[in-house]
């Protein structure tokens, strides 16, 4: 089976295993357990912000942000293809009670532009805008990326209004290698980041909220209680997310390549209406109505042995990733042909 559905499917390597096994374990809760402790001030320095929490997942860390950057009745501007709209759960109105200004855009990305015409007038009508929120990259915008430039570009408009800014990083390491900047580029921008580890660098588990501000994190560390992830002894997830940061960042160029080449494959298809312009590692296109819809076509390379995502309509995801094997493409391009035939 070729499982092209995400990068969250990656399986920790040989030498993650070792660093799992050999972790010492504490009490997180209580702030010993070491390897936490190490993985969180590696990270906070990485990128420029001074706290850092661990979370078991990007969709807490991202939804704590929302509870520590707002207050009940604000409101959060973010695209309308944004992983916090669309994959959370609306976790955003049942946890932070707080509503979203979504912003229409092709990419999933959002301008400077889009911030200042959305932001509330100070009016007892409509709520008060607090926060944006960017996702770098956009899962639905086929991987594409923010350049530290242009979050800079929000900044100022967050800052002369007043609003914090966060940014979902759920593969902000992809983003930093597509466009070769420095993590503590973006990270000196923000009031608050999340750094997903078990996506494309390979943990199997964990995400990081870094904050800016310290009144920030001593609530991050409550809202992360409250919602249940106060964990004990996670030293051997914590030694894995280091792990992964010290030996895999680079490898996801390997993931860039082979989603170009996929990318490159799809275009010469003739029952490929479209493929988006491909970023890093996500590869979405869609499939031309006479040959079915997009639903069919997956069912058929799950027939053939070939896992892929559905979106919907006539669009279907493939996603690069470190179990991928060189191989694979070749069978995959074998089970693409038979399709066209």
């Amino acid at each position: 089976m070729i499982d092209l559905r995400s990068d969250t499917l990656t399986q920790p390597t040989e030498g993650m295993k070792r660093a799992m096994y050999m972790a010492e374990l504490g009490d997180d809760v209580y702030g010993e357990d070491l390897p936490t402790k190490s993985l969180e001030a590696y990270v906070s320095a990485l990128f420029a912000l001074p706290y850092a929490v661990f979370c078991p997942s990007g969709t807490m860390a991202n939804q704590i942000a929302l509870g520590v950057n707002t207050r009940p009745r604000d409101e959060v501007i973010c695209a309308a293809k944004s992983h916090i709209y669309c994959y959370e759960g609306g976790a955003w109105a049942s946890l932070s009670a707080v509503s979203l200004r979504l912003i229409a855009s092709e990419t999933g990305k959002i301008t400077a532009k889009d911030v200042q015409d959305n932001i509330n007038a100070d009016d007892v009508h409509f709520p008060r805008t607090a926060m944006v929120a960017l996702e770098n990259t956009v899962n639905r915008g086929g991987g594409c990326y923010y350049t530290a430039s242009e979050v800079a570009d929000i900044q100022k408009i967050c800052q002369q209004n007043n609003l914090k800014l966060h940014v979902d990083g759920a593969r902000i390491f992809n983003a930093l290698l597509a466009s070769g900047e420095s993590p503590s580029a973006h990270g000196q921008l923000l009031d608050s980041l999340s750094v997903c580890l078990s996506k494309g660098l390979g943990a199997p588990v964990g995400s990081l909220l870094l904050l800016k501000d310290a009144a920030a994190h001593k609530e991050a560390r409550r809202m992360r209680k409250i919602l249940g992830g106060g964990m004990r002894q996670i030293g051997m997830l914590a030694a894995a997310g280091l792990y992964a940061l010290q030996n895999q960042i680079e490898r996801l160029r390997e993931d860039h390549q082979s989603a170009k080449d996929i990318a490159n494959l799809l275009q010469k298809l003739p029952f490929v209406q479209s493929v988006m312009p491909c970023y890093t590692n996500i590869v979405l296109f869609d499939i031309a109505p006479a040959y079915g819809s997009g639903k069919q076509f997956v069912d058929y390379l799950g027939s053939q042995g070939v896992k892929a995502s559905f979106i919907g309509g006539q669009q279907v995801r493939f996603v690069t990733h470190l179990n991928l094997k060189p191989a694979d493409f070749s069978v995959l391009e074998a089970v693409l042909e038979r399709f066209a035939v």
